[in-house]
């Protein structure tokens, strides 16, 4: 009989799962540490590069030559591509005060004063995010207090390079919090500012293909159906429960919309779809959804169930005055199914007839 195959000490499980954890977690602190070295060095060679073309006026010619011949000194490091260089020495000029290298900071007459504490956090936060995602940042958003918006969620959230490129491509920061809600009078503080920052205004739903006239079935169905891309739309933290969520009320049946847990804010989210302009009612109908679903699902640790009711042209002041006299947190807000294009871009495209003339011409 071998060792493996006899009984287990009491306990065992535990200490296996105790083991499992700090194993996981001294790796991701030693990934962790490795990108905050590399973070740390592509800073250094850009404030090395950066300084010496500032008392020596070396050209942008060098750094070709500096991508090669570091090629050829040290093969094996990746790295240090022409563009890659140039990334390094375009990041430390954003960032020229960074406490990792106090130094370089003292060294800095003409830098504009920056607090201590200010300064330390700036340079964890940027140790934190992986280097292509900086890049990104770097030539996507000019404005630092936006980018330090999106550097921040990354840490949050754990976003991906990629998500990160669609949350900046969807303004997702000017979108963030923006809800009209009556969650201010119906929630504690520190729950109210959580929830309202967890929703949006607008919803981007561009992944669907409907045409105009949709009926709110149509646009549920699409909704599920494209799960993975709503639930990135919503953000981080929503749990798929159920659609057309069944409620027997009073020997009548009542059907939920979309329903989901949120695993941060600890409580259950209905989402009621409205296609068109924001009505009154709608608010009342959402009131009764949430007071049912706190009775019948809500555990006694979960907080306060949270309606959202979601269409296309919500009036924000009709919206106010309809969630004033309403018992329940609730929010709204509105969905986009195309993002509308800049006026100036707009204006630049061709119209149908201006293609046809050209194609025509073209004897095609």
């Amino acid at each position: 009989m071998s060792e493996t195959s006899q009984a287990l000490p009491l306990g065992y499980a535990d200490l296996l799962s105790d083991i499992k954890q700090r194993v996981r977690h001294a790796q991701t602190r030693a990934v962790l540490a490795v990108n905050a070295e590399l973070i740390r060095l592509y800073w250094e060679i850009g404030a090395l590069i950066d300084s010496r073309q500032k008392t020596e006026g070396w050209g942008a010619g060098i750094i070709p030559r500096l991508a090669c011949d570091l090629h050829n000194a040290l093969p094996e490091e990746k790295g240090f591509s022409e563009r890659n260089i140039k990334r390094m020495l375009a990041f430390y000029r954003e960032y020229p005060l960074l406490d990792f290298v106090p130094q370089a900071v003292a060294q800095s007459d003409a830098a504009p004063e920056v607090p201590h504490a200010e300064v330390l956090f700036q340079a964890q936060l940027l140790q934190a995010i992986p280097w292509g995602h900086h890049a990104e940042l770097i030539s996507k958003i000019k404005e630092l207090p936006t980018r330090r918006w999106y550097m921040q969620a990354c840490v949050q959230y754990g976003w991906s390079r990629n998500i990160l490129v669609m949350q900046i491509e969807s303004a997702a920061h000017h979108r963030q919090g923006r809800t009209v809600s009556n969650f201010a009078s119906r929630l504690p503080a520190p729950d109210s500012d959580l929830v309202q920052q967890t929703l949006k205004d607008p919803y981007l739903f561009d992944f669907l293909t409907l045409e105009p006239g949709f009926h709110e079935r149509e646009l549920e169905v699409g909704l599920v159906a494209h799960l993975e891309k709503f639930l990135l739309e919503l953000g981080q933290g929503f749990a798929f429960v159920g659609r057309q969520y069944h409620l027997d009320i009073g020997e009548q049946d009542f059907y939920i919309d979309l329903l989901f847990y949120h695993l941060k804010l600890r409580c259950y989210v209905v989402i009621d779809l409205k296609r068109g302009d924001f009505k009154p009612e709608y608010s009342g109908k959402m009131n009764f959804y949430c007071s049912v679903v706190d009775d019948k699902l809500r555990h006694q640790t979960d907080q306060p169930t949270i309606g959202l009711i979601l269409c296309q042209q919500p009036n924000r002041v009709l919206a106010e005055y309809a969630l004033r006299g309403v018992d329940k947190p609730i929010g709204v807000s509105s969905y986009e199914l195309t993002r509308a294009l800049p006026v100036d871009l707009e204006s630049s495209l061709p119209s149908i007839e201006q293609i046809e003339r050209e194609l025509q011409g073209d004897g095609i």
